[in-house]
C-alpha cells in the first residue's frame, strides 16, 4: 500500500480546518531552531509548532559529533522560551526508549504513556512539561 502525500496533504487540512471550527482558534504557527555550522549548512535543529497553547515538539536531531556540548540543551530552549511567548503553557513530545527520554527528563519532561514496540523491549515514550 502506498501512500499519496498530496492526499495526506488535503486530509491534514481538512482535519486542521474542522479543529478551528470546534474551538474557534486558528493560531497553528511553525517552530524550530537550526543548528548551523560557519558556512551556513543546517546540521541539525528542532522542529515543532504552536497551536492550542502547546508546543509540540516533532523532530529534533544533533549530529553524533556534537551531542553532549549543549547544543540540544539551547536549541531546546530557544524554543521554549519562543512557545512562552506565544501563550504556550505545555509542551508535548514523543521519542523512542533508544532516543532521548534521559535529555527530556533532564529538562523537566516527565513521562505519561508509553507503547512497547514489538522488537528489542524498546518502546515509544510520550512526555509533557509545564512551561510556566
Amino acid at each position: 500500500m502506498s501512500v499519496d502525500a498530496n492526499a495526506k496533504a488535503r486530509a491534514a487540512g481538512a482535519l486542521y480546518r474542522y479543529n478551528v471550527a470546534a474551538t474557534a482558534v486558528d493560531d497553528r504557527i511553525a517552530i524550530g531552531a537550526q543548528l548551523c555550522d560557519a558556512a551556513g549548512n543546517v546540521l541539525g535543529g528542532l522542529w515543532g509548532r504552536t497551536e492550542l497553547g502547546l508546543l509540540f515538539l516533532d523532530m529534533f536531531f544533533v549530529p553524533g559529533h556534537l551531542r553532549g556540548k549543549s547544543y540540544g540543551t539551547r536549541l531546546l530552549a530557544l524554543v521554549e522560551a519562543e512557545a512562552r511567548r506565544r501563550g504556550c503553557s505545555r509542551a508535548v513530545v514523543e521519542t523512542s526508549s533508544f532516543q532521548a527520554p534521559r535529555f527530556y527528563a533532564r529538562h523537566d519532561y516527565e513521562e505519561f504513556g508509553r507503547v512497547e514496540f514489538g522488537i528489542g523491549g524498546h518502546a515509544r515514550i510520550f512526555l509533557r512539561k509545564h512551561l510556566e
